[in-house]
């Protein structure tokens, strides 16, 4: 029999029924016939005594003030409360990596059988004190008159070189990606770091990447360090099919240095032109940004068991991220790369 259009007195007296028909010794398949309900609801309404009493029976009502749509018994917060402060989601089971609000709706779905609003996930992880958590990242070595200066003189005078020769700029990185990478924030009590669960076996794999700030982006997956035979590799795929001469700005490994990447460009000087960045500035680098968005975006699951579903999940997700020239043109606008838009 289909109850949701019952009247909340109807429905609360069921529920009170349910409750009364347990505590006499019956099992939830016989509450269900009695009643008329499914078994799965008779034991959401067991589970909902036991963790809020009468109040946790009581259907709530809607269309509250902001800020005063406590749907949860008191009990009922505790316990969540407990399980995001002491657990992972994959540790319950479930299909996220972090404590994010949909993850933390999820949880009191399954366990309470009522769905909250964002908003209202929102204001019950502000109530209890949770906050989500990201760590920073310093650079040290850096010299500020070398990022003045590329800021006021050189890179101005590399995208006036750029317009004058028809050129298009592209900024690259080479980026490690591990099944045991922390990125992204998790809510978790204030003062009291948030877990993840780590696999027991640690795989990683790079990538290197370039975009543009017209929103394309390229990228070659692979495993191991950078050589300066895999940084030609991809140097070679950039410039092919392109109709313009690439400006490509990378940073001081000594890999986009060596002999035999100097070697290669050699006599291809109207194809690709390589120009360094200050010392220590990865903040100046817009595909350092792209580096970030890909790992919180792979920090949403639970982490990859194997080297081959490692380089699965990053093609997978760079393909889906090629595919949306907003998100790269987006990576130009934080304030360290604004100056590149």
């Amino acid at each position: 029999m289909d109850r949701r259009s019952s009247s909340p007195e109807v429905l609360g007296e069921l529920r009170e029924r349910a409750v009364k028909l347990k505590k006499e010794g019956m099992t939830h398949r016989q509450i269900a016939r009695v009643l008329g309900i499914g078994e799965s609801t008779s034991r959401l309404y067991w589970r909902l005594y036991r963790e809020g009493g009468r109040e946790g029976l009581a259907l709530k009502r809607r269309g509250r003030r902001p800020g005063t749509r406590r749907r949860l018994s008191r009990r009922q917060e505790e316990a969540i409360q407990r399980l995001v402060a002491d657990r992972t989601p994959d540790q319950l089971k479930m299909p996220f990596a972090l404590w994010t609000r949909r993850a933390v709706g999820e949880l009191i779905r399954r366990r309470y059988g009522v769905e909250l609003p964002v908003r209202t996930l929102g204001e019950y992880l502000r109530r209890w004190g949770y906050t989500p958590q990201k760590p920073r990242r310093r650079e040290a070595g850096q010299e500020p008159e070398a990022v003045r200066r590329w800021l006021a003189e050189e890179y101005p005078a590399v995208a006036a070189r750029a317009r004058r020769e028809g050129a298009v700029i592209y900024w690259a990185d080479e980026t490690g990606i591990g099944n045991q990478e922390v990125v992204g924030r998790s809510y978790a009590p204030r003062g009291r770091g948030a877990v993840r669960t780590a696999r027991a076996r640690k795989v990683s794999v790079s990538m290197i990447s370039a975009v543009n700030n017209r929103g394309q982006m390229r990228f070659m997956v692979y495993r191991r360090g950078m050589t300066a035979g895999l940084f030609v590799e991809f140097l070679r795929r950039l410039v092919k099919g392109m109709e313009r001469k690439v400006i490509l700005i990378v940073d001081n490994l000594r890999v986009h240095k060596a002999v035999r990447v100097r070697r290669w460009l050699r006599g291809r000087e109207d194809q690709i032109e390589l120009v360094y960045l200050p010392p220590y500035s990865p903040e100046l680098n817009p595909d350092e940004y792209l580096n970030h968005t890909l790992k919180e975006q792979l920090g949403r699951r639970p982490p990859a068991g194997t080297m081959r579903e490692q380089e699965q999940r990053v093609r997978q997700q760079m393909h889906s991220n090629q595919r949306r020239p907003q998100l790269i043109r987006s990576l130009f606008e934080s304030p360290t790369v604004r100056y590149a838009a």
